[in-house]
């Protein structure tokens, strides 16, 4: 029995995060410096150029490493084990959020991939015996 993994399809992980982020494909495109009719080529694209993806990586504020990495089943298990409905609670209270909670997941998201490479290179190093 094989248990070959499909490929990350890029371009829809682009796409979701920049929706995510509330960003639309046409501010993409502008600061990007192409059409938006080139962003959705790039977001139906499953694979992107490195060297725009790096570009892209950077105006999304994300890493390119949670571009290749995300995965909308981790994005809805953290809200889901995150998120408690007090609406009852603060019913009539005026609250404000002050920052973007997406950008706190992705922020976690990008910190569950960084020490899971530290936990690569640590063992590396164990067995490398350095």
């Amino acid at each position: 029995m094989s248990t070959v993994t499909k490929p990350k399809h890029i371009g829809r992980n682009i796409s979701r995060i920049r929706e995510l982020k509330g960003m639309k494909q046409e501010a993409l495109a502008y600061t990007l410096g192409v059409s938006q009719q080139t962003i959705s080529m790039i977001e139906n694209s499953e694979t992107v150029d490195e060297k725009k993806l790096i570009e892209i990586a950077k105006i999304l504020e994300v890493s390119v490493e949670t571009i290749k990495n995300f995965s909308e089943e981790a994005v809805l298990n953290i809200i889901g084990n995150t998120y408690h409905d007090n609406g009852i609670v603060n019913a009539g209270l005026n609250y404000n959020c002050n920052f973007n909670p997406l950008d706190k997941v992705l922020e976690l998201y990008e910190r569950l991939v960084q020490a899971e490479k530290d936990k690569v290179t640590y063992l590396e190093k164990l067995l490398n015996g350095k």
